[in-house]
């Protein structure tokens, strides 16, 4: 049986050095006994070990050495021969560290998330007092602190880091940290001093008491961040006795001083509130959208633009979004676009006074170039959003069939945009079973070649056709 004796200070180098050169010579971890110090010595030890050689390089995943430079700051005394467990584990298995079911893996994580925590306990419970004059220029302070780990030798960089214009020393059972003249030493444990009062502990104890709500009083919250064993070591927590026996008369004396009239600020958001109220199927849609703050587009658009036509329409015609003269005249496909489709639909026997006529996106969204407005494709976001009101403009008018124009029309109606001129003239359905046409739409035809404008605008004619034919017009 091997006994290795790892140092009080150093213990996650030298335990490093010892599993390296015990790895390299095939030791099995039942063979090992681990301790250190010798204040923790096994009573069935043998010999110490002798000084480790210098084996094989040994690779081991980033992650097991960030784990074992915690686990072995834990007050367990089985940690290192855990550790070396693992470590003879992962030479057989690599990816066992990736393995949370695995019982030494998961002790061995729960053992680092308590020395973590224990850390984070010390960052902040940690008060140092003043001890006498300066010493060369620099101030000299001490705190006594009482881990549940061997934390110290792993948390004092952050106090050096955070209070590296002073001296100090940390005491504690385990060793004690000093920081000199910019130099950090380690040296051995111990006994709770009598420190003295300083000013900085009536700023605590004001700090304290100014930000305790007294109408929040929750004890065992604040015992879970803040356990008892640290409170003899706090100037604040003197004053919780009594601001805890005094919370409720203080939280009654803070209702009776809320004031009873709103102020002002609330009476406006109020006002927007009400403005902005959901409208209901029956509701006037053009006065509900006139208060949309749905996304931002409404902050550009001169206006929102409604659709319109007959509400017991058979026909509604969906497009993208309005553009410019549609924007600024509130009224929907009376631009180019919309003159073209007029041409078509006459051609095809398409009635558009008997048809509901509307946007998937209500607001005009486009890019200022000099006094120019060039449109811009809605976002997925927006369309999302302006499909609640398309939602409702279907719920009064119920068509019979929906004519869907481009992409952006055919997103919101049945959700998937894509592949649009291989769809075009087939028959789909809302998520409602509301019969959905589709087909491009007018600026589409548009934006092409003359060359390729007939045949196209031809197949958009059909397609409005037989629109006609299956509502019988």
């Amino acid at each position: 049986m091997r006994c290795v004796v790892l140092p009080e200070i150093g213990t996650f180098e030298g335990w490093r050095d010892e599993a390296r050169a015990l790895l390299a010579e095939g030791v099995p971890p039942e063979e090992v006994l681990w301790q250190r110090g010798a204040g923790e010595a096994d009573l069935f030890a043998g010999a110490p070990a002798a000084a480790p050689a210098q084996g094989g390089a040994v690779t081991v995943p980033r992650g097991f050495v960030d784990l074992a430079r915690l686990a072995v700051c834990h007050a367990d005394p089985e940690r290192f021969a855990r550790l070396y467990a693992l470590l003879w584990a992962l030479g057989r298995d690599r990816r066992l560290l990736e393995d949370r079911a695995d019982p030494r893996v998961d002790r061995l994580e729960r053992m680092a998330k308590e020395v973590r925590r224990d850390r984070h306990k010390m960052t902040a419970f940690v008060r140092f007092r003043e001890l006498g004059d300066a010493d060369g220029g620099r101030r000299r302070f001490a705190a006594w602190f009482e881990p549940s780990h061997h934390i110290l030798e792993l948390t004092a960089p952050f106090f050096v880091r955070r209070f590296g214009d002073m001296d100090w020393s940390i005491l504690t059972p385990d060793l004690s940290a000093h920081f000199e003249g910019g130099t950090l030493r380690f040296g051995a444990a111990a006994a709770r001093p009598d420190l003295p009062e300083d000013a900085a502990e009536d700023l605590w104890r004001t700090y304290f008491r100014n930000i305790f709500n007294p109408a929040r009083v929750k004890l065992k919250a604040m015992q879970a961040e803040m356990p008892k064993k640290y409170w003899r070591n706090m100037p604040e927590t003197a004053l919780i006795p009594e601001m805890v026996a005094s919370a409720q008369a203080r939280a009654r004396e803070m209702a009776a001083a809320t004031p009873t009239v709103a102020p002002l600020r609330a009476e406006r958001i109020g006002e927007r509130l009400r403005a902005a109220r959901v409208p209901e199927p029956g509701d006037d849609l053009a006065a509900g959208l006139a208060a949309c703050r749905r996304c931002p587009l409404w902050e550009n658009a001169t206006q929102p633009v409604a659709g319109e036509g007959p509400l017991d329409a058979p026909l509604m015609i969906v497009g993208e979004q309005p553009g410019d003269l549609e924007d600024l005249e509130g009224r929907p496909f009376v631009g180019p676009a919309g003159q073209l489709f007029d041409e078509v639909a006459a051609r095809a026997g398409l009635d558009r006074a008997r048809a509901y006529v509307t946007n998937a996106v209500k607001h005009f969204k486009f890019a200022a170039r000099g006094k120019r407005r060039i449109h811009q494709s809605p976002t997925q976001g927006e369309i999302q959003h302006c499909r609640w009101w398309l939602d409702l403009e279907r719920a009064q008018v119920k068509p019979r069939l929906i004519l869907a124009m481009g992409a952006t029309a055919l997103d919101s109606l049945t959700g998937d945009r894509r592949g649009l001129l291989t769809r075009r003239g087939g028959v789909e359905q809302t998520a409602e079973g509301t019969p959905v046409l589709v087909t491009v739409h007018p600026s589409y035809l548009l934006r092409l070649p003359a060359t390729e404008r007939a045949p196209a605008e031809a197949a958009f004619e059909a397609d409005l056709r037989r629109a006609a034919e299956m509502l019988g017009q």
